[in-house]
């Protein structure tokens, strides 16, 4: 089969194809032909050596898979079904290849509303949303949600979640991405270019913070009492934790695992026409780099895909 792999950190220069052995799959886990592959901006800053989490190369990046299953250890799945996930994750997954295993708790079946392309896109940033607004947030009818980054993977997906469990929702995003977040569901829009989120939100239940920076920090003022940050970039701060606590409210760090209850809860939101998610561009496996080169932009609406 083949992989990317890469000797060394850096540029999406380092990104190599080259072939490698397939894995075999141990008991409780599948073996899945990749269909297509998401991609996701932490992967940019593995390769690039921003954080170890992967330790140092040689290593394979890439979590979100969909595909078919061509081998199985386990009765949860049959071979020839469609599946989708994110396995594995913080540890790796070693998605960016023709063939991955998996367990096959950290996968779904893929819903047939959506294409394989689409299905790669949706694991990372649907768990992440759903774990921050539903786990976390417990957010329910009626709560007024801010979206930070609502045209961003996880912003885009959130906007959507939070409105299928009845919030009232307000995001931020540039003047450029004004209608794209408006049909997503969003009843306000803030173009943080030009409006200071301070001044024009307030009485918020909860926050999800997918930005970064001090975008945390300026939040506390729009939460009302007992209000809830929920942040995806932010999760270690100690100060900000003590600056939360000491205001009364509540202050939670999301950092995605795989979860099979919630990875069921987005399927379902898919069959009930509630959640779509939206790919930018789709590459060739061979053109990784290219995409990589994106993703190093950073701000895209959406999502990415490499297809095998």
């Amino acid at each position: 089969m083949r992989v990317i792999t890469q000797q060394t950190l850096g540029g999406p220069e380092v990104l190599t194809l080259v072939d490698a052995p397939e894995p075999r799959p141990l008991p409780t886990e599948v073996l899945v032909r990749v269909k297509a592959i998401g991609l996701n901006p932490l992967e940019a800053r593995l390769r690039a050596g921003e954080f170890p989490l992967l330790g140092r190369p040689p290593f394979v990046l890439g979590w979100d898979i969909s595909g078919v299953v061509e081998e199985t250890q386990t009765w949860r799945f049959r071979t020839g079904d469609e599946v989708f996930g994110m396995p594995l994750f913080p540890r790796a997954a070693s998605a960016y290849a023709e063939v991955v295993a998996a367990p096959a708790l950290h996968l779904a079946r893929k819903p047939t509303a959506l294409s394989h392309v689409e299905a790669s896109a949706l694991p990372v940033v649907g768990l992440t949303a759903w774990q921050g607004l539903v786990d976390l947030g417990g957010v329910s009818e009626g709560d007024r949600v801010l979206v930070h980054g609502g045209g961003g993977g996880v912003g885009h997906v959130a906007i959507q979640i939070a409105k299928a469990f009845g919030a009232h929702v307000i995001a931020t995003a540039s003047g450029s991405k004004r209608r794209f977040v408006e049909g997503l569901g969003a009843d306000e829009v803030i173009d943080y270019t030009a409006v200071d989120f301070t001044e024009a939100v307030r009485d918020v239940d909860v926050v999800l913070d997918t930005i970064g920076g001090d975008t945390a920090g300026r939040s506390l003022g729009v939460l009302r009492p007992g209000g809830h940050l929920v942040t995806a970039v932010a999760e270690e701060d100690s100060e900000l934790i003590a600056a939360y606590e000491a205001a009364g409210m509540c202050f939670s760090g999301i950092a995605v695992d795989p979860d099979p209850l919630a990875l069921r809860g987005l399927v379902e939101l898919v069959e009930q026409g509630k959640l779509r998610v939206h790919v930018r561009e789709t590459f060739p496996f061979e053109r990784v780099a290219d995409a990589h080169r994106l993703l190093d932009g950073g701000r895209l609406q959406g999502k990415l895909v490499l297809t095998v």
